[in-house]
C-alpha cells in the first residue's frame, strides 16, 4: 500500500518494512554484542502499545535469554504530544536489581523515556539501557543516552508498525508520513 487513509488523514509510504526489518537487524546486533558475556537475564520493558510490534521483532533477534515486563503510558492526544506523560497502566513485573532495556517505538521529545528511567530507578533496576525504533533529533534534547536507535526520521507525523494516530494505523507493517499535498 503506498497511500492510507486514518480517520480523517491520509498517509504516504514512508518507511517500508524492509527497512524497519534492517533496523531492527542493526539493533539487535548491537545489543546482542553488549549483552553476550553477561551471566544476567535483563528485563526488556515493552512499552505499550506502540512498542509492541518492535518488541516482537526485536526478541525474536536476540540470543540470550530475557524476561519481558510491560508497562502503559500516554503523552498524544490525536496528532500532538501534551508534553506530560500518564501511566496507564503499572509495571507488569519486578526489575529489582536487574538490567532493564526500555524499548520504545519513536523517540521526540524525550519525556516519555526521562519519566521511564526514574520509574525503573524507583522500581530498584540495578540499570537502564533505552532502546528505540525511532528517534526524532531534532527534537529530542534530554540528557538521557539512547544505547540503541535503529534509525533517526525528521520531525513528521507517522503511523503504522505500531505508531497511531488516536488509535488507529498500529496493524500496518509499514510506516506512513502525513500526506501534506492531500486535502
Amino acid at each position: 500500500m503506498s497511500r492510507i487513509k486514518v480517520h480523517d488523514k491520509y498517509f504516504k509510504t514512508f518507511i517500508t518494512y524492509d527497512q524497519i526489518s534492517k533496523a531492527i537487524d542493526g539493533v539487535a546486533e548491537r545489543i546482542n554484542a553488549d549483552f553476550k558475556d553477561r551471566d544476567e537475564v535483563p528485563s526488556l520493558l515493552c512499552v505499550l502499545n506502540g512498542s509492541i510490534m518492535f518488541t516482537s521483532e526485536l526478541m525474536k533477534r536476540l540470543n540470550f535469554d530475557c524476561e519481558l515486563v510491560s508497562m502503559k503510558l500516554s503523552s498524544y492526544v490525536g496528532m500532538h504530544s501534551t508534553g506530560s506523560v500518564r501511566q496507564i497502566m503499572g509495571l507488569s513485573g519486578s526489575v529489582e536489581g536487574k538490567t532493564v532495556i526500555i524499548v520504545e517505538d519513536i523517540v521526540d521529545t524525550g519525556n516519555t523515556i526521562v519519566d521511564l528511567t526514574k520509574v525503573m530507578q524507583a522500581y530498584g533496576a540495578k540499570e537502564t539501557k533505552v532502546c528505540t525504533m525511532l528517534l526524532k533529533p531534532d527534537v529530542y534534547h534530554k540528557d538521557v543516552k539512547l544505547d540503541y536507535v535503529g534509525m533517526e526520521i525528521p520531525n513528521r507525523f507517522i503511523v503504522g508498525f505500531g505508531l497511531d494516530y488516536d488509535e488507529l494505523g498500529r496493524n500496518y507493517k509499514d510506516i506512513y508520513v502525513l500526506d501534506d499535498d492531500e486535502k
